[in-house]
């Protein structure tokens, strides 16, 4: 039998004390809302704790506060910094940064004050800044790397220090980026651009202080998608080639999202919107850039674009004529196996051109590259070539070698032919990286006809011949669309291909 026990009325004091808690509950809990609500300091996205800031420049620091505001930034390592907010609550100023010293790991912090606000970034080193862009190649993931089972182990650099950009696209220049700054683990950088990793290790291990890399690209881009749409524009061949295309057709039209699309990746412009803009006010040492392979079948405007998107990335980060190095496309077959297609041979020559820009130059892939992958595996020659040619070029240790074998003249003798290599480019020696013959050299006739050449290394030159040439008339090397080559300098590093004549090409 259930019994029913009535339940009193509680106390009155009991329910007053009860009132009282929610309304101090509540009136903390709106303060803290009003609080938040309120701050106006916030910095530029790309600056955060455990960034690298760049050696020996003047370091940017900007963003937001109330209207009118009086700031005070003050860097560990310099005097105070006073700045005021313009009108719109935007404010920049600049504070001047010590040169990096070898073996200095120590850690620095940044406070910024306005009123009763205070934001802080801390956790940060001093050293060289290095942004990575381009398509899937450079965003191959390391975990996804020939040797990433051996090479995540060991991934433990508290001294690299690591960016990796969300995907965004936006129709105008944005000031805002997503991303974080990370110290690299074997957890951070698994994801992480594995030729950016081998590119930071390498100058790590080399010059004994700290490294940031910055990736900011995306699979399947192409290069107008990396240009201000003012820069496309100014130029007559890349607005008819690319922008007014685009303007032109309903695409143009859409609102747009940071969503991938195959297609939206190609478009002009909207990429360097979202994803560049945010960074040209960051002090940075250069640039690595990996990318061709969708703008394959444009060769005749390709070196354009891209010396285009160079001048134009250096005059908005106004830091002088920063280096600029990229990896020419590796070998591939694009679905055609036919060994004597060379229209891709045609698209990597047009990337040689590019490094007639001052401060710029190439790194090749064709001894790595996988006939049947775009995508190759080992990515790792790759880094290590890009941090050689800016521990050679831009940081100016001659000892360090950076060029592959590079043509330089033919000498007919007969039925053979002589080969001969800038000599700097050979100063090591020649040899295979396989122990085997040369491969992929052909010689022509007057009838312009290639056939297989047989090539013999002797000293710094290659002999040539072919039984089916007996009046030779040009040479070309690696000159097809998938040949992965095995000639290479004492040092590992691989010959670039060439052709000794101009013909046009056969369409």
């Amino acid at each position: 039998m259930n019994t029913y026990i009535p339940v009193k009325n509680p106390p009155l004091a009991f329910l007053m004390k009860s009132m009282l808690l929610l309304i101090l509950f509540g009136c903390c809990s709106f303060s803290r809302l009003t609080a938040q609500a309120q701050q106006r300091l916030k910095l530029a996205d790309i600056l955060q704790s455990n960034m690298v800031i760049q050696q020996n420049k003047a370091f940017k620091i900007w963003g937001n506060a109330s209207p009118g505001a009086a700031l005070i930034i003050e860097a560990d390592w310099s005097k105070p910094v006073k700045v005021k907010a313009d009108e719109q609550g935007n404010f920049l100023t600049k504070i001047n940064v010590p040169k990096a010293v070898k073996g200095d790991f120590t850690t620095h912090t940044i406070r910024i004050t306005s009123d009763k606000e205070e934001v802080s970034i801390s956790n940060m080193l001093i050293g060289e800044v290095w942004i990575c862009s381009g398509q899937s190649n450079m965003q191959f993931k390391l975990a996804e790397d020939k040797n990433a089972a051996t090479e995540l182990q060991k991934a433990d650099h508290p001294n690299i220090r690591l960016f990796n950009a969300a995907l965004n696209f936006s129709n105008s220049p944005l000031q805002t980026i997503k991303g974080k700054w990370q110290a690299c683990t074997p957890e951070t950088v698994k994801d992480f651009s594995a030729v950016g990793y081998y590119f930071a290790k390498t100058l790590q291990n080399r010059l004994n202080i700290p490294i940031g890399v910055i990736f900011s690209g995306i699979g399947a881009s192409k290069a107008e998608a990396f240009i201000p749409q003012e820069v496309l524009a100014a130029n007559p061949l890349l607005d008819s080639a690319y922008l007014k295309p685009y303007l032109n057709s309903p695409k143009s039209k859409e609102v747009v999202d940071g969503g991938f699309s195959f297609e939206k990746v190609m478009r002009p412009y909207l990429l360097y919107n979202a994803m560049i803009n945010p960074l040209i006010n960051l002090s940075v040492k250069g640039f690595c850039w990996y990318q061709g392979e969708s703008n394959r079948n444009e060769r005749n405007i390709y070196t354009l674009a891209t010396q285009t998107l160079i001048r134009s990335w250096r005059e908005r980060f106004a830091q002088g004529e920063l280096p600029f190095y990229y990896v020419q496309v590796a070998p591939y077959f694009y679905d055609q196996e036919d060994p004597k297609l060379n229209d891709y041979a045609f698209f990597r020559e047009s990337q040689e051109r590019i490094s007639s820009l001052k401060n710029t130059a190439m790194v090749v892939s064709m001894d790595v590259g996988e006939a049947k992958d775009l995508h190759p595996k080992q990515k790792g020659p790759l880094g290590v070539r890009l941090a050689r040619t800016s521990l050679n070029l831009t940081y100016g240790i001659d000892t360090v070698d950076w060029k592959g074998p590079q043509y330089k003249s033919m000498k007919i003798k007969g039925s053979t032919v002589i080969i001969s290599f800038d000599k700097t480019s050979v100063k090591s020696g020649l040899n295979t990286n396989d122990g085997q013959i040369p491969k992929y050299f052909t010689i022509a006739g007057a009838d312009r006809v290639f056939y297989p050449a047989i090539a013999k290394i002797d000293g710094n030159n290659i002999i040539l011949s072919s039984d089916e040439v007996k009046n030779p008339a040009a040479v070309r090397y690696a000159f097809t669309n998938y040949p992965v080559t095995n000639l290479q300098n004492i040092k590992g590093l691989p010959a670039v291909p060439f052709r000794t004549d101009n013909w046009p090409e056969k369409r």
